[in-house]
């Protein structure tokens, strides 16, 4: 398996193209040789005339179990594909199996000599040289040392301009009997491979976890991300739109008026979305799975479903761009008659993709293919930059590589745009002059949330209440404000007991709830983002307090526990602030007392920290670890004139506890707004937080507060 330093690859790969064509004849052999050994007929008659079949049929069987023939040759049949896996596992090969493997090794010189470091790197020529000789033991340790010595992410990227080849070998000559279908898939180019060539498991079993009808939404780009969409269509501007709208499991989609005047139609598709395998997005890692196996994923259908409610007329003409995941669920679209014939499906451009076996159901469909031959992904059908099969001829195939090996950054949207835009340009201008129609300007564009299922309704079930007017400053409003996306962050402090009992005094709540004889004191912050009175941010600081009903003081910590209708317990409200002037007006109807307009920021990711209110207050600092709790309801009381109002902040989301983080509450000193001044007099200028509530993604209801009868 030298052929390195040779200069053309094409002698070694014609020859390994040849090995296939002789590998399938003698499996063809060994079929008909097998039938006749098993035939029903035959093997009747075969004691009425010993004498004269015997010899024939003996070499038949010698024929099909001998290393000198076709080797451990059963094929076809349940009797004989049993007999072939049993012969699989005690180590026994076919001819056919042999022959096969050679070309494999052919393949790999082949792709050596414009990979040399594959020959001339030790510990890559001694992984490969392993897998191609059988050598399981040997191949393992030298897996091992190369993972060790370079970490998983750089093996693969070294590997995989062979990854398909080596796996293909490893499957054919393993004793493993369940992944040789896969292996034979691969080397000989019949189609996609079936199952794991490791293991052998289903591809397609695991792809069928991926369910649903599809559904897409309409949504709004961001400011930002609108200035970055292409105003003129191009490749470069097609994929740089891929990367403006990202892998957040959106697509889009875009017409463009050519330069004869007549509306073209663009379709940008993503690849995978980060995160947990299994989302409510198609884009998600399942996602990307069932779109390379099957012929239709809820990504594809979700595409249609889109398609759908943009409004295309019947015939539009139609181009489809995708990236990674993206490229084969729109060739999903483009082999689906149905789609082809409702609408004119010109070209389809796919970025990084494992498109190889997927086929347009329209053959005047333009298709380019492009890909890193570094670039793990588009080898996940089992043909890479090693395949010796001219799989669509009719295709434009960009099959390239760059100095940058190291997967996934070969395999992001934006290196893809780099190769094309510095180091491609002839085939970027190829490709670009193919589009000539659709290069004009934008005229519409529309971006779409695509899910696995329709969702229920907005907020279901827990946003869906009744609602009442009240009267705010522009008309009325509903209440009670329903917060469909927000975070939030509760702080707990150790305060100055003294100080306490002054702002508790008269108010008929009890005594602060104590920890280590001092006051517990509550700082809440939230950024509520999308509410039904828009969006706003708060930051309110309560003194902790068991109730009007003044239970047993060792009652209060389950009773803070309980869902707001069954707690007594919560916290005085000794100042807030507020950045939505709206939300300032209904402040005294939600929660009473005296709220602060004032400039806000509320930044919370799951590591740190920052909450700012304008002249009064700064708390920041880092979480540190955190335990995965409900996130709790808040209640709030306020005393003002012997009259008690209780508010009520309900929840629903995940929040974590955080014992001990590294923050810091910094109270301005020259400020005189009400909330710096509560919070200096308990002695909370400078102080750190016993423990935090942290909510990343909550959603809230809240009311009216009501009046409370104290005791």
């Amino acid at each position: 398996m030298s052929g390195a330093g040779d200069q053309d690859p094409e002698p070694l790969r014609a020859a390994a193209r040849e090995l296939v064509d002789i590998a399938v004849t003698i499996h063809d052999a060994a079929a008909h040789a097998t039938a006749a050994l098993t035939d029903g007929a035959l093997l009747r008659a075969l004691p009425h005339g010993l004498s004269a079949a015997g010899p024939a049929y003996r070499a038949l069987l010698r024929a099909t179990t001998n290393a000198r023939g076709l080797g451990h040759a059963f094929t076809g049949g349940r009797l004989a594909t049993l007999a072939a896996k049993a012969g699989t596992m005690m180590g026994a090969e076919s001819l056919a199996v042999r022959v096969l493997a050679t070309s494999l090794r052919l393949r790999v010189a082949a792709v050596a000599i414009g990979h040399p470091e594959l020959t001339t790197d030790p510990m890559l020529a001694r992984l490969i040289a392993a897998a191609a000789a059988d050598r399981d033991l040997e191949a393992v340790r030298a897996l091992r040392a190369l993972l060790k010595d370079r970490g998983a992410v750089h093996a693969l990227s070294q590997l995989a301009p062979v990854l398909g080849e080596v796996l293909a070998l490893r499957a054919l000559l393993d004793e493993n009997p369940l992944n040789d279908a896969t292996a034979w898939l691969i080397a000989t180019g019949k189609g996609y491979a079936t199952a794991d060539p490791i293991t052998g498991m289903s591809n397609r079993a695991i792809a069928a976890l991926d369910s649903g009808e599809g559904a897409a939404r309409r949504i709004e780009l961001t400011v930002a991300e609108s200035e970055r969409l292409s105003r003129r269509g191009s490749l470069l501007g097609f994929l740089g739109n891929i990367a403006a709208i990202g892998t957040g499991g959106r697509i889009l989609i875009q017409s463009l008026q050519g330069p004869d005047g007549v509306i073209r139609h663009v379709v940008q598709a993503p690849g995978m979305r980060a995160g947990r395998p299994d989302l409510d997005s198609p884009q998600d890692l399942l996602g990307a799975f069932s779109s390379a196996v099957l012929a239709s994923s809820p990504y594809s259908r979700a595409l249609v479903k889109a398609v759908a409610d943009y409004g295309l007329p019947q015939g539009a003409e139609v181009a489809l761009v995708g990236h990674s995941a993206g490229g084969a669920a729109i060739m999903n679209l483009a082999q689906d008659p149905a789609f082809c014939a409702r609408y004119t499906l010109t070209h389809v451009v796919a970025v990084g993709s494992p498109v190889d076996f997927k086929r347009t159901a329209d053959p005047r469909t333009w298709v380019a293919s492009i890909t890193n031959q570094h670039d793990i992904i588009p080898t996940l059908d089992g043909q890479g930059t090693g395949t010796v099969f001219e799989l669509h001829p009719d295709w434009y195939v960009v099959d390239y590589t760059d100095p940058t090996h190291l997967f996934p950054l070969c395999h992001s949207i934006e290196h893809y745009v780099a190769n094309l835009s510095d180091d491609l340009p002839e085939a970027r201008d190829h490709i670009d002059e193919r589009l000539a129609a659709f290069r004009g300007p934008v005229v519409r564009s529309q971006a779409y949330r695509l899910s696995d299922r329709p969702p229920g309704p907005e907020g279901f079930p827990f946003l869906t209440v009744p609602t009442h007017p009240v009267d705010g400053p522009d008309g009325a409003v509903e209440l009670p404000i329903r917060c469909h996306h927000g975070n939030a962050l509760t702080a707990y402090f150790a305060a100055d007991p003294e100080a306490a009992v002054r702002l508790l005094e008269g108010t008929g709540l009890g005594s602060a709830v104590r920890v280590r004889g001092r006051a517990l004191v509550a700082v809440h912050a939230a950024w509520n983002r999308h509410t039904s009175v828009g969006a706003y941010r708060e930051v309110q600081a309560g003194i902790v307090v068991p109730g009007p009903s003044q239970p047993h003081p060792l009652s209060v910590w389950p009773d803070l526990l309980r869902p707001a209708d069954r707690r007594r317990s919560g916290s005085l409200l000794v100042g807030s602030a507020v950045d939505s002037p709206l939300v300032h007006v209904l402040a005294p109807r939600l929660w009473g007392g005296q709220t602060v307009l004032t400039p806000l920021n509320v930044l919370l990711s799951n590591r740190s920290v920052h909450v700012s209110a304008d002249q009064v207050l700064t708390l920041r600092g880092r979480l540190g670890p955190g335990l995965s709790v409900r996130d709790p309801d808040l209640v709030g009381y306020t005393s003002e004139m012997g009259v008690a109002l209780r508010s009520c902040v309900r929840t629903r989301g995940q929040a974590r506890l955080h014992f001990r983080p590294l923050m810091r509450l910094t109270v301005e000193q020259r400020s005189h707004h009400p909330l710096a001044d509560r919070l200096r007099e308990l002695g909370l200028d400078g102080a750190r937080p016993l423990l935090c509530l942290s909510a990343v993604t909550r959603q809230t209801r809240r009311d009216n507060a009501v009046p409370v009868p104290l005791a």
